[in-house]
């Protein structure tokens, strides 16, 4: 048996080198990018010079013929790096991202996207959160982008700039519920009750660094209490999340509700090194404009989503 002392060394030794192995993992991705840049952009000039397509095929057998353990060298592989060349150099904020995920997850963003803001987007999230290549492509079916991009809150009034733009990517404007099996007619208890019971997938949906706290979390005030449907920790914001869950279609009321409940969380609840609670109201409909008639007043953070 090891000692625990004996552990504790071992187990910093085996992080030295998964720390090490990670690095030179990145190193070797650099390098591979840049030399698919390079290569893109050769293609793309001899292209200019009208050396006509047959210059792809030919140097794809001959790289091949030379290296032939490298892999990477298909005639579909060097279209695809003269195609990412083409597509990012020319792109101020896109160029300068290149290097930061791997040649496969590239490919994947380069098909699958077209707009520069979207591939922008994807990239930085990647990078940020870790995603394979498959929860990439997961991302990018499920429309996150599209889902953050056109969120309603009113987060640039009420939050200060060190975590607003963080805040603004953690809330979608459109949560996707089809792992709940909900009947088309269904009450906000079953919505609750489903949600609690898929929580795993609840919060994937949601996005990387929410916890779950607990389900209708009884709150007081004035000696009466009050209950949360949901309620939230976000890690990175460092603070509480509540959840308010609407079968219907928003109303301008249920703003001052969540307004009620986020002055009691940040009154009773918040520690004096989080930031103030941030409200969610998910509906099943809503309407754009009532929602930013309504968001147009008050000083606490508040987005309102469907589902």
């Amino acid at each position: 048996m090891l000692e625990n002392s004996e552990k504790i060394f071992i187990s910093e030794i085996k992080e030295k080198i998964r720390n090490a192995q990670y690095e030179a993992m990145k190193v070797v991705n650099t390098a591979l990018i840049n030399l698919y840049w390079e290569i893109g952009k050769s293609i793309s000039e001899k292209q200019t010079e009208n050396w006509g397509k047959s210059v792809v095929p030919t140097l794809s057998k001959e790289l091949q013929k030379e290296f032939p353990g490298a892999g990477g060298f298909s005639e579909g592989n060097l279209w695809l790096m003269a195609q990412f060349y083409n597509e990012y150099q020319s792109v101020e904020n896109l160029a300068p991202l290149v290097r930061e995920i791997s040649w496969s997850k590239h490919i994947t963003i380069l098909r699958k996207c077209k707009e520069p803001k979207q591939r922008e987007f994807y990239i930085l999230a990647t990078k940020k959160f870790g995603w394979t290549k498959n929860v990439l492509i997961h991302q990018i079916e499920n429309r996150t982008f599209e889902k953050y991009l056109l969120n309603q809150t009113n987060f640039e009034q009420t939050l200060p700039e060190k975590i607003k733009k963080q805040a603004i990517l953690a809330i979608k404007d459109e949560y996707t519920f089809e792992f709940l099996n909900l009947s088309e007619e269904h009450s906000e208890k079953e919505l609750e009750e489903k949600l609690v019971q898929n929580i795993r997938n609840f919060l994937i949906e949601l996005g990387p660094n929410f916890t779950f706290v607990g389900n209708q979390y009884r709150i007081f005030a004035s000696d009466k209490e009050y209950f949360i449907d949901l309620l939230l920790y976000h890690r990175e914001l460092q603070c509480l999340i509540a959840i308010d869950l609407k079968v219907g279609e928003f109303m301008s009321e249920h703003k001052g509700k969540m307004e009620f409940y986020l002055n009691v969380l940040n009154d009773t609840l918040k520690l004096p090194h989080e930031n103030e609670a941030i409200g969610i109201i998910i509906c099943k409909e809503k309407d754009r404009t009532i929602v930013e008639y309504s968001l147009k007043t008050g000083n606490l953070p508040m987005g309102i989503a469907v589902y």
